[in-house]
């Protein structure tokens, strides 16, 4: 009979596949990204609420910077302070990034805000258990789709601020949320056979996590707005 740890119960989050080594790695990469939510929410609060910076141009560039540097950084016991502060940089800009939108989104129903983010979670955490108790690491194979995809979008994307099109603009939001989803599971597995072949750069493994949360967010915000919209338009005919 499986017993109750609080309100789950242990064999919901019980992975006898993954070793102990693995499982403590996951740990920290999920610790990690814990931590960017939270640096995330303080860059949002920052360019809603004071003063102090605004989110543009400058701080889009140095968010850049900041993962580039991360990125080029080797991971080891003594670069991991400066690592993790890279990265809460890093995170709190790009979630300082969000805050035009935010702001634009709050004038029209602050509870949008909300409803996508409680969405965002829920999808990020089914998708992730889907692929945590996946043992045949089928997900992986889905790579290079999934690049390919993404590929795909960035030319669509570009290619729309020329020509307007509402058909490749729903494209790109709807393919793009639907494209996330599924790059939670090829980056969750991702980070397990990495960890399996000893990769322990638990910090570079949350940013694959915390883009594919943010990425999902946006464009949930965007698809809500959308619908929020042609309601009122509907009500006014």
């Amino acid at each position: 009979m499986a017993t109750s740890n609080g309100f789950v119960p242990d064999a919901v989050l019980k992975f006898d596949h993954l070793d102990t080594r693995v499982q403590n790695h996951l740990k920290r990469v999920y610790g990690s990204l814990a931590v960017s939510m939270f640096a995330a929410t303080a860059g949002t609060y920052v360019h809603l609420f004071t003063n102090l910076m605004q989110a543009g141009f400058i701080t889009t560039i140095a968010s850049l910077c900041l993962m580039l540097w991360l990125a080029s950084t080797h991971h080891s016991k003594e670069n991991e302070t400066k690592r993790i502060a890279i990265f809460t940089g890093f995170t709190f800009l790009a979630g300082m990034s969000l805050g035009p939108l935010l702001d634009y989104v709050m004038h029209i129903d602050p509870s949008i805000v909300v409803t996508a983010f409680l969405g965002t979670s829920v999808i990020f955490i089914c998708f992730t258990l889907a692929a945590l108790y996946n043992k045949n690491r089928t997900f992986l194979y889905m790579g290079g789709f999934l690049m390919s995809a993404l590929s795909w979008l960035v030319i669509m994307g570009f290619m729309n601020i020329f020509f307007g099109s509402k058909f490749l603009y729903d494209i790109n939001m709807y393919g793009g949320l639907l494209l996330f989803c599924a790059f939670i599971l090829y980056d969750t597995q991702l980070i397990i056979e990495k960890a399996r072949n000893g990769d322990e750069d638990y910090i570079w493994h949350s940013v694959d996590l915390f883009l594919d949360f943010i990425n999902i967010f946006r464009r949930l915000l965007i698809q809500l707005v959308n619908r929020n919209e042609n309601g009122d338009r509907k009500k006014r005919k």
